[in-house]
């Protein structure tokens, strides 16, 4: 009997130390789902396709040809001013400026001058086109220009040099390009023009239109 309430003694202590082992016992702490963050979606900024602005802010100033030119004339233009062509393909608007080089020669007749004119988006090709037409082949058939090579200006761009006009010994250069809904003709004309100059003022007025 002393045997069996020993045994009954020894079980007990083991079932409590046990109990007690599976007390201490800790479970796994249970790994947390990570949250998915979707980036946030980015809407491109549409760029319009048209100017919103007046043609007379792309034209060129004075800080942006070299510095022996001066302001001869500039204005807005009107449409008895402006070409039959272009009012046929609806010319909108339209600014013109205009530099002359103030050289220290007494003989020196320099002149750049800078037509813009807006015309609708949906005809900038049919512009361009007719314009091209008119400057390669609508002037004197004495005097036909040559094209000649030349960076490219906006979305289209033609460049043509003309000798012995308008005078003897004298140069014009003019280039033609589009860019949005804007045409503009660009020339260079005189005893001491510059292809180089003329290069960097084209691509200066093409920056402009935005």
């Amino acid at each position: 009997m002393m045997y069996f309430m020993q045994y009954l003694t020894v079980v007990s202590v083991l079932l409590i130390a046990l109990a007690g082992s599976a007390g201490c016992i800790t479970t796994p702490a249970t790994s947390p789902v990570p949250v998915v963050t979707q980036a946030p979606v980015i809407v491109p900024t549409t760029e319009s396709k048209s100017v919103t602005v007046p043609a007379s802010d792309f034209s060129l100033q004075l800080s942006d040809l070299p510095a022996d030119y001066i302001i001869r004339d500039r204005s807005v233009m009107i449409s008895p001013e402006v070409s039959q062509i272009s009012r046929d393909l609806g010319w909108r608007q339209g600014y013109f400026v205009t530099f002359d080089r103030s050289g220290w020669i007494r003989n020196d007749q320099t002149r750049i001058h800078q037509a813009i004119s807006i015309f609708a988006l949906e005809d900038m090709n049919k512009v361009f086109t007719l314009e091209k037409e008119e400057l390669l082949h609508g002037g004197d058939p004495l005097t036909v220009p040559g094209e000649i090579p030349f960076p490219t200006a906006g979305d289209q761009s033609i460049a043509c040099r003309m000798n012995d006009k308008p005078a003897a010994g004298q140069v014009t250069y003019t280039v033609i390009f589009t860019k949005k809904n804007a045409f503009e003709q660009i020339t260079m004309t005189g005893t001491s023009t510059d292809y180089e100059v003329l290069k960097d003022i084209v691509q200066k007025a093409a920056a402009k239109i935005r």
